[in-house]
């Protein structure tokens, strides 16, 4: 079966999940969603560009408290959207100001971000407004769910566009060689930072919906650190070469996630450590690259 005909299949049986699975099924599946939306949207910048970003839960915070705040003023669509260019807008002056730097630079700045903006908010929370966290106007969970479900595919249906564009090209060009891109004419700061952006855009998006889910937040769980390592370790896992390798990354490790969590909770970090560095030192191309040698070995063969 071809590639495309398989993605239908996969959204067409999403589409109707909930029509003929126990209703704990689609809250599940809507974990995965969104680490599929945090991961694909990291490997987009990321992945081609090769800086490494940790600021993932920054931007996906930004989105749970914007939609805390317009939760009861605005209409749902509007608070996802607003969430979603809130943490654009957020993250083309974060991409302004900090990528010019390189390296493990970018990464310890990006980190420190989501450090500043926590206890930003945690000092704001406490000392202005006066409160401990927010609570958040619920929806369904099966509103939730398509909703992921929306953002999931737009999400990958932009990766995949550009990935197949001359902009795919010029952020490759930039991971590759920046300074020779920048020598032929590519405007590398000004590209930089936009797409930074717009993965920032469907992190916030993300965020926005899923505080409704979760109707409660603080600081401490928007901008939670382990959310800027996670969706890293997902992609590098599914291999970053291809747009269904995060897919692949997010949708296997959550699982394995829940799965150890619900039947090892005493082991469940110990076991998602080993089971990590497992990953790291026998898949270094990640799932991609495995399929990549099966391919290579069978046709030798």
């Amino acid at each position: 079966m071809k590639k495309g005909g398989f993605s239908s299949l996969l959204v067409l049986f999403l589409a109707t999940l909930p029509f003929y699975m126990p209703p704990y099924t689609p809250l599940a599946v809507t974990s995965i969603l969104m680490y599929v939306v945090l991961t694909v949207s990291w490997a987009m910048f990321c992945g081609p560009t090769r800086y490494m970003s940790l600021a993932t839960a920054t931007f996906f915070g930004v989105g749970m408290y914007t939609s805390a705040v317009l939760g009861e003023r605005l209409p749902f669509p509007l608070v996802v959207l607003c969430g979603s260019l809130v943490s654009f807008l957020i993250g083309l002056l974060t991409g302004y100001i900090c990528l010019r730097l390189r390296g493990f630079y970018f990464a310890i700045f990006t980190f420190g971000l989501n450090e500043l903006v926590r206890n930003f908010v945690l000092w704001w929370e406490g000392r202005v407004a006066h409160t401990v966290g927010r609570w958040v106007v619920l929806i369904d969970s099966l509103t939730i769910y398509y909703y992921m479900l929306a953002i999931v595919l737009l999400t990958v249906l932009v990766t995949y566009f550009i990935n197949r564009s001359r902009y795919g090209l010029v952020l490759l060009s930039i991971g590759e060689e920046e300074e020779a891109a920048a020598h032929i004419g590519i405007h590398v700061t000004r590209y930089r930072i936009f797409f930074f952006a717009l993965s920032c855009f469907f992190m916030g998006m993300a965020g926005a919906v899923m505080a409704t889910k979760w109707a409660y937040i603080d600081p401490r769980i928007a901008f939670n650190p382990v959310l800027n390592f996670t969706p890293v370790l997902m992609a590098l896992f599914g291999g970053v070469g291809k747009v269904y390798g995060p897919i692949l990354g997010a949708g296997i490790l959550t699982l394995a996630s829940e799965i150890l969590l619900s039947r090892f909770p005493y082991y469940y970090m110990l076991m998602y450590g080993i089971l990590f560095i497992v990953i790291i030192s026998f898949l270094p191309d990640g799932l991609v690259g495995l399929t990549r040698r099966w391919r290579k070995s069978s046709v030798l063969s």
